[in-house]
């Protein structure tokens, strides 16, 4: 099927942009000299109302919608894991944090407070409670000079002033730049020292700290069954990271904030640039880079992020317990798994992609398609093709602006390689012509805890369920969708 067919069946934003990538809708030659951010913004404004209009005449065939409902529905974390996990963890952060201030021997790390941030917070995580993303909030007793290293994503971090308070053992030999690799040697020594005295609630697991991962901002943490080569049942990431004071603003690449004001208003896009800023220990990649700059700092967004997920509405009420509900975080839980098992099944072919691929295509979407008609629960099947279909725009096109920071691109050829995004491309398009089998994945998630040899009610039914969805459905499945698109 070529490309035309494909923006007939899935309404995609910019379908003539991807086949003349010089012409408009109208046929007209494209303004000179765009920014991949203005140039995806103009893109995406000229094609929405054909695409919304379009989306009302396609037929999506009946199995197809079965199957993207039916995961869905078992993306959904059981309350019993939700539950096992969360005192896990929470055990965890309430007592590394009581360690962290009751620490003499770094004082600059006493007034940490943890933020919570991440898919598990932003109740968009799927399959299983397992993954946990804590924000450590560093406090910087001055104003910060911020200098931009890129587009706007990665900074040197300076202090405006000399000072005398503990952050000074963190600064390099000039006495200003703030070192993002002492940040986290000391957060590493740290967490280490802590875990010699800490011990899990539950008998029969043991935290471990992870091997640091080059450019990662996070002090990773596995929690695993006590004994030998055990699996990993939880993953913790501690990410340290310095906030700046909204009243010191956010930088100038990005305060103008992100485009919102059709979809949450102008009010709320004035609310989120009033909210602090936070930068992460993550060096820019590059070489012959000066000292300052392997020192770079990434700023942070991930709670304003989780805001924006959980208040998610064109209306203040969309999805409170008596009010209409939408299938936004169904839409972006069912790209992510479809992401993990992309991932999964090709490690070294897609190993820089990730979930915040998705995640920001899925941010572009809903800035776009901003109306909560067009996201109801009825939809569902449509919508989640016509937000995966934007993610494949976006990697032919090879432009995924930041949400953020519209000037990065996060397909950009220096952070994702063309190789890459090539094959990126060939396994969205193989799995829409065969009907997303890798939407859900092909091994089931293991349990997070021991259970007894009875299957529960609950289980039973998933497990029937998941067997029915075999070879003999997915090759029924195939059949019906290539007969389905080749009417079309």
């Amino acid at each position: 099927m070529d490309r035309k067919d494909r923006n007939v069946n899935f309404n995609q934003n910019g379908p003539t942009e991807e086949t003349k990538p010089h012409v408009d809708t109208r046929g007209k030659l494209s303004p000179p000299r765009l920014t991949p951010a203005k140039q995806n913004q103009k893109v995406q404004q000229q094609s929405v109302e054909d695409s919304c209009v379009a989306e009302e005449s396609v037929s999506i065939p009946l199995e197809l919608a079965n199957w993207i409902k039916f995961n869905a529905k078992h993306l959904k974390i059981r309350q019993t894991e939700r539950q096992w996990a969360a005192e896990l963890v929470n055990n965890f952060r309430e007592n590394l944090l009581k360690f962290l201030k009751s620490n003499d021997d770094q004082p600059f790390f006493q007034s940490a407070e943890f933020l919570m941030s991440g898919s598990y917070f932003e109740k968009v995580k799927i399959n299983s409670p397992d993954e946990f993303d804590m924000m450590l909030k560093l406090q910087v007793p001055s104003r910060l000079k911020m200098t931009k290293l890129d587009g706007g994503l990665f900074y040197q971090i300076d202090l405006a002033r000399s000072t005398r308070s503990p952050i000074r053992a963190f600064v390099l030999e000039n006495e200003h730049t703030l070192s993002s690799s002492k940040i986290m040697s000391e957060m590493y020594r740290l967490v280490r020292k802590f875990l010699k005295s800490y011990k899990a609630p539950d008998e029969c697991c043991r935290w471990e700290v992870n091997r640091k991962r080059p450019n990662s901002p996070a002090v990773t943490l596995s929690l695993c069954r006590t004994g030998s080569n055990s699996d990993e049942l939880i993953s913790v990431d501690v990410v340290p990271a310095l906030e700046v004071h909204s009243s010191q603003g956010w930088p100038l690449a990005v305060r103008n904030g992100p485009e919102v004001d059709n979809w949450l208003g102008k009010k709320v896009r004035q609310e989120i640039k009033s909210l602090p800023c936070f930068f992460v220990p993550k060096r820019l990649k590059g070489r012959n880079l000066s000292d300052e700059a392997k020192e770079s700092w990434r700023i942070s967004f991930s709670l304003i992020e989780k805001k924006i997920i959980m208040c998610h509405g064109n209306k203040k009420t969309c999805c409170e317990s008596n009010a209409t509900k939408c299938c936004r975080k169904q839409c972006l839980m069912l790209l992510k798994s479809l992401i993990e098992s992309l991932k999964q099944r090709f490690p070294k072919e897609l190993d820089e992609l990730c979930s915040y691929h998705g995640k920001t295509a899925f941010l572009h979407s809903l800035s776009i398609r901003f109306n909560d008609s067009m996201w109801t629960l009825q939809k569902l099947p449509a919508c989640f093709l016509q937000l995966l279909g934007d993610l494949e725009d976006h990697a032919c096109r090879g432009v995924l602006p930041h949400f953020f920071v519209p000037q990065c691109n996060l397909f950009s050829p220096a952070v994702f390689p063309r190789k890459t995004l090539a094959f990126l491309i060939n396994a969205l398009q193989e799995q829409r012509r065969q009907g997303l089998p890798l939407l859900k994945h092909s091994a089931p998630v293991p349990p997070l805890r021991q259970r007894s040899t009875g299957t529960s009610t609950e289980e039973s039914t998933i497990l029937t369920a998941d067997q029915s969805l075999g070879t003999t459905f997915m090759n029924k499945l195939f059949m019906v969708f290539a007969v389905a698109l080749k009417d079309l």
